[in-house]
Formats: C-alpha cells, sequence, structure tokens
C-alpha cells in the first residue's frame, strides 16, 4: 500500500494514499449483476429529479413558493447521487475498489453537505406548508423570491460551514496505514474509525452536527405540523380540512422516507452491531438512495400541478422530436 510518512514524537505514522471501499461483503462475484438495479436507480434519480427541475423551470404555473422548494429539493438529491455515482458504478461495473486519500474526504464532504442540506429543505418545506395552510390569502407576499432564495442560501451555508471543521479534523489525523472502508463510498462514520489517535474532537463535533441539523430540524418539522393539525382543525367543513391535509401528503411522505432509513440505520449502528455487515450495508444504500428515487415519483403522482406540466411537455417533446 502506498502511503505518506510523518515523523511525530519519535512515531512513525502513516497516511494513507488511497482508501479501499469493500462494496458489499461476500458478494464480489455478484457485482457485475447488483450494478444492473444501481444503474437503475441513478437512471430513476437523474431523469425523475432532472424531470422536476425543468418543468418547474419552463412552467409559469408552477412559479410559486411550493415548487420553489420542491426544486431545491431535487437540486440536492442529485447532488447527493452524483457524489456516490462514481465510486459506486466503479466498484460494481469496473471493479475499481480504490478512491484517492483527497478524493475521498472530497467524496464525504459532498455527500454528507448535500445530505444535510435535504434536512434543511424538508425544514423549509414544512414552513412553506404552514404558510400555505394558516394565511393562503398572504402566501405569496410572505414566501416572496427573495425570502426563498435567502433560505436557500442559507441552508447551503448552514450545511457547508458545519462540514468544514469535520474536513479539517479528519485531515489531520494519523491512519497508520489503516485504509479499508466498508462501504462503496466515503462516509465520516467509516472515516472515523480508521486513524490511530484520538478522535473524541471529531466524535463530538459530529454529534454537534448531527444535532443542530437533522435533530433540530425534525423537531422544528413537527412543531410546523402540530400547528398545521391546530389550524386544519379549526376549518369549519370537512371537505376544506381534507382539502388542507391532502396538499401536505406530499411532504409527510418526503420527510418520512427522509427520516425512517436515518433512524432505522442510526439504531442498526448503536445496537446491532452483532448483525450481518450486508445488513448495515444494505440499510446505509437505502438511506441514500431511497429518497431521490421514491420523491420524484410521489410528487409527479400526488401532486396535479405537477403532473399536468409533465403531460403537457411530454405530447410538446415527442412533436419536436
Amino acid at each position: 500500500m502506498k502511503s505518506h510518512r510523518n515523523i511525530s514524537n519519535g512515531s512513525i505514522e502513516f497516511t494513507p494514499a488511497t482508501f479501499t471501499l469493500v462494496g458489499i461483503p461476500g458478494l464480489e462475484e455478484e457485482y457485475i449483476w447488483i450494478s444492473i438495479p444501481f444503474c437503475l436507480m441513478y437512471i430513476i434519480i437523474f431523469i425523475g429529479n432532472g424531470l422536476i427541475l425543468h418543468i418547474i423551470r419552463i412552467d409559469p404555473a408552477l412559479h410559486q413558493p411550493m415548487y420553489f422548494f420542491l426544486a431545491m429539493l431535487a437540486f440536492v438529491e442529485l447532488g447527493v447521487s452524483a457524489s456516490t455515482m462514481p465510486t459506486v458504478l466503479g466498484i460494481f461495473l469496473f471493479g475499481t475498489r480504490n478512491i484517492s486519500f483527497g478524493g475521498c474526504l472530497l467524496q464525504m464532504f459532498s455527500m454528507h453537505s448535500f445530505t444535510l442540506m435535504e434536512s434543511g429543505v424538508l425544514l423549509a418545506m414544512s414552513v412553506d406548508r404552514f404558510v400555505a395552510i394558516y394565511s393562503p390569502l398572504r402566501y405569496t407576499t410572505i414566501l416572496t423570491i427573495p425570502r426563498i432564495t435567502g433560505m436557500g442560501a442559507t441552508i447551503a451555508l448552514r450545511s457547508v460551514v458545519l462540514m468544514f471543521p469535520l474536513l479539517f479534523l479528519l485531515k489531520g489525523l494519523p491512519f497508520c496505514g489503516h485504509n479499508s472502508l466498508t462501504h462503496s463510498y466515503c462516509l465520516h462514520s467509516d472515516l472515523i474509525k480508521l486513524p490511530c489517535a484520538d478522535t473524541r474532537p471529531n466524535s463530538i463535533l459530529g454529534l454537534f452536527v448531527i444535532t443542530s441539523t437533522f435533530g433540530l430540524d425534525s423537531l422544528l418539522i413537527m412543531v410546523s405540523y402540530l400547528l398545521i393539525l391546530h389550524t386544519v382543525l379549526g376549518i369549519a367543513s370537512g371537505a376544506g380540512r381534507w382539502k388542507a391535509l391532502n396538499t401536505c401528503v406530499s411532504h409527510i411522505c418526503a420527510v418520512l422516507v427522509y427520516y425512517v432509513p436515518m433512524i432505522s440505520l442510526s439504531l442498526l449502528h448503536r445496537f446491532g452491531r452483532h448483525l450481518s455487515p450486508l445488513l448495515q450495508t444494505v440499510m446505509a444504500n437505502a438511506y441514500l438512495f431511497f429518497p431521490p428515487v421514491v420523491n420524484p415519483i410521489v410528487y409527479s403522482i400526488k401532486t396535479k400541478e405537477i403532473r399536468n406540466s409533465i403531460v403537457r411537455i411530454l405530447p410538446r417533446k415527442r412533436g419536436e422530436v
């Protein structure tokens, strides 16, 4: 294994030139077949989320706050998937299991940053739903384009600022020759197991990042829906209550497909260390792939305006061809 050597306090410390990505342990002989569902998922992700972005951009009827937030969600999900695609397809299609030290840190930073952004966007979408139900007549005057842009910029800045210290803390740690990672991409939780030095600052900062993003965001989403429920119960007619709640169904699905795999994976890491590594790998992949595959499908089916826009655009595209 190629490595760089640093002499520190009389001991030799190694920083690996490359990391080895294990992929899916025990199924190496089946990688060419495993590549098929991964390729299909990437195709669905890029076509589905790309189509959402395209129709929101070209259809003036969709230039409303709800759809601008949906465009943000599609964009960050494309970012997560683009971050993982080079190593995932490299392993399963071409047997390329090595990634450079710098490339691994870049992938970790990009993937986790976009994942944090996704949590923030889901929170912004819950605020959007509350404003739409609580004050429908002032909806577009409260959520103006400058405010939506500011919310998006704040979400992106928060994610990048929180991830930068983790990146530099990892870069400064000695790895002593340990370079094998248990997934098809570089996760912080994987990388932090390898250094032969005190990683408590990394763990403390990582816990702070998780608490101040996923923890806080999920709590505020719950508060938003409690306020939405309180507002809906004040609507006189049953038809009005159902119509108001129906506008939240797609977002509730997006929240569930994002947080349920994440919570399941966290519980598995915490209490299921005796379970098969294959199960942990499957859950990690579900956490990263399930939301960007499912969300475009859910929004296309459940949101009438999105569905109508797709129906209008597709015949036009076929006519141009």
